[in-house]
């Protein structure tokens, strides 16, 4: 059994989706800090003008609350904003269609943490892909600690065979990998180099580390191929 473990991010780039591709089990990190300025609410689309942060905001965003405490703002209309954004894009792109109904109806619904529609995006879009996994939430397991010590207790905790992890600094990796394997669970490391895939505005040249809508807007279908290739 493979299990991937992360903290949840807002409309994720593909190689998020990558290692999703490749799980059995994807556990959500949502009971540790919140880390601001990073994608656990905001991501970046592709304009004419170059790229663009998209932001949900929320309120508390210190270290000391845990990601799955955080509120949205909803005193400000942050989903009608968001969807125009989107709209005034990836209206024209070839895929726009297939899916602009489920987005329309996710940024009109009145959402209270950002975990819940982080989570909620994730496990959509990953149906648009066809991929196959589990969820389950670290709040919900019993495993504590922090770093490597937390991810080996979770993994032991659901048996698993593998951790795929994601890139990282090959130091860090080559200790990680050695502390799971002392611990009889196989480490993989999944790297990533952004795949190339057709983008609106051609003048720009092609933009790497979009978020995921960027590639489904453009490709369709054929996001499934362009994820799993790399």
């Amino acid at each position: 059994m493979i299990v991937t473990i992360h903290q949840p991010e807002y409309l994720p780039y593909i190689g998020f989706f990558q290692r999703l591709a490749r799980a059995d089990v994807f556990v959500i990190l949502d009971d540790v800090g919140y880390q601001k300025n990073g994608f656990i609410n905001r991501n970046k689309i592709k304009t004419e003008r170059g790229e663009k942060w998209i932001t949900v905001p929320v309120i508390g965003r210190s270290p000391n609350l845990k990601i799955n405490e955080v509120l949205i703002d909803n005193s400000k209309n942050w989903g009608a904003s968001q969807w125009g954004s989107i709209v005034s894009v990836y209206s024209g792109a070839p895929h726009f269609k297939e899916y602009s109904g489920f987005f329309k109806k996710t940024f009109e619904k009145k959402w209270e943490k950002i975990c819940d529609l982080d989570i909620y995006l994730i496990e959509n879009i990953s149906k648009f892909l066809d991929f196959s996994f589990k969820i389950i939430k670290s709040s919900d397991l019993k495993s504590k600690g922090r770093g490597t010590e937390r991810l080996i207790g979770i993994c032991k905790e659901l048996e698993a065979d593998n951790y795929l992890s994601g890139p990282g600094t090959d130091k860090g990796h080559k200790v990680e990998k050695e502390i799971f394997e002392k611990e009889g669970i196989g480490v993989e490391i999944k790297g990533f180099s952004n795949p190339k895939y057709s983008q609106e505005f051609k003048e720009q040249g092609f933009l790497p580390y979009m978020s995921v809508i960027d590639l489904l807007f453009n490709e369709g279908e054929n996001s499934v191929r362009i994820i799993k290739e790399v």
